[in-house]
């Protein structure tokens, strides 16, 4: 039955996927429609060339701006739903095709993130708990600290001057191959690592200061054993729910450290996109958050019924 419950579960997630797909759109389609300036005005202006209003209604007619809000967005919804995003106002190419080729770099950035982050974080999380109140917990908790208090953007520049312009071991920005992707990762991966290291840190002290591993000790059990076996297979549990926040923010571009060292992937497409107000790009963009938040919570549930057996997602479902 177990089986049957999670199916059920998956299912109605996904229905429940609908209706906020059309309110975050909804909302999203309003708050541009806010602005006193839309894309034709800043594809002008960009492009540093004056033009008549009666030119620049013109276009706005050509691109169905002109149009009531309620009606764009109707437009607009019966198109996807046909498969058509649109065409960007900007680049004059088809949202889907521009957005496919930039999400693998964003899926590379964030797996490279991920394992760097995991391999940092999961032997400090236990180490600092195992010498707790010792110097190496001090030094662990200390650069901990450090990671995760610094902003983004200000690490992205430190890198850069360290790496790129002092050393001159990488490349400042661009896709150019593994090395260009060494730095962005290291970004991203030192905040995620000061994280989940203190979160892991906190449950493995919890751990072991349960009643049942003072029974393993009793009976024997060798402390690697009891650390990596019974205790970590617990502290997956933290991990699996990190991981779930991480990979939905990172999956969705991470603008700042995209822009910065330019590279290419959905963040930088959308941050570019909020500036021209090319408005198919940016709903293209809120779609794909959306999805994303919501598949992976859902993976997240999934792997939480299995890595716990007392935690059931399917009983309630309907």
């Amino acid at each position: 039955m177990g089986v049957v419950y999670i199916r059920k579960y998956i299912v109605r997630r996904l229905l429940q996927l609908i209706p906020i797909l059309i309110g975050i759109t909804l909302l999203s389609f309003a708050l541009m429609q806010t602005s006193k300036t839309d894309a034709v005005d800043l594809l002008y202006q960009d492009a540093g060339n004056v033009a008549s209003e009666e030119v620049k209604e013109e276009m706005r007619k050509d691109l169905g701006l002109d149009k009531p809000f309620l009606v764009q967005y109707i437009t607009w919804l019966g198109n996807v739903l046909k498969g058509d995003m649109g065409v960007s106002y900007v680049m004059k190419k088809p949202v889907f095709t521009e957005f496919m080729k930039r999400l693998p770099n964003t899926i590379a950035l964030t797996i490279s993130s991920i394992l760097v982050t995991l391999i940092i974080s999961v032997p400090l999380g236990i180490l600092s708990a195992v010498k707790q109140n010792k110097l190496t917990d001090y030094i662990i908790r200390f650069l901990s600290f450090i990671g995760n208090s610094l902003p983004g953007f200000f690490l992205s520049l430190i890198l850069i001057y360290i790496f790129s312009l002092k050393l001159n071991l990488l490349p400042v920005m661009g896709n150019n191959g593994l090395q260009s992707l060494i730095l962005p990762t290291l970004t991203l991966s030192t905040a995620m690592s000061a994280k989940y290291t203190r979160q892991i840190r906190a449950t493995v002290l919890e751990e072991l200061s349960k009643d049942y591993v003072l029974g393993l000790r009793s009976r024997g059990i060798k402390e690697n054993h009891i650390l990596y076996v019974n205790i970590l297979k617990v502290a997956l549990l933290t991990v699996v729910t990190l991981l779930g926040l991480s990979i939905g923010s990172l999956l969705g571009g991470t603008a700042i450290v995209e822009s910065i060292f330019m590279w290419d992937g959905v963040g930088k497409l959308a941050v570019d996109a909020i500036k021209m107000m090319d408005y198919p790009i940016i709903q293209a963009y809120v779609i794909w958050m959306a999805v994303i938040f919501v598949v992976i919570n859902l993976i997240t549930d999934i792997l939480y019924n299995y890595l716990d057996p007392r935690i059931r997602i399917g009983k309630d479902v309907w």
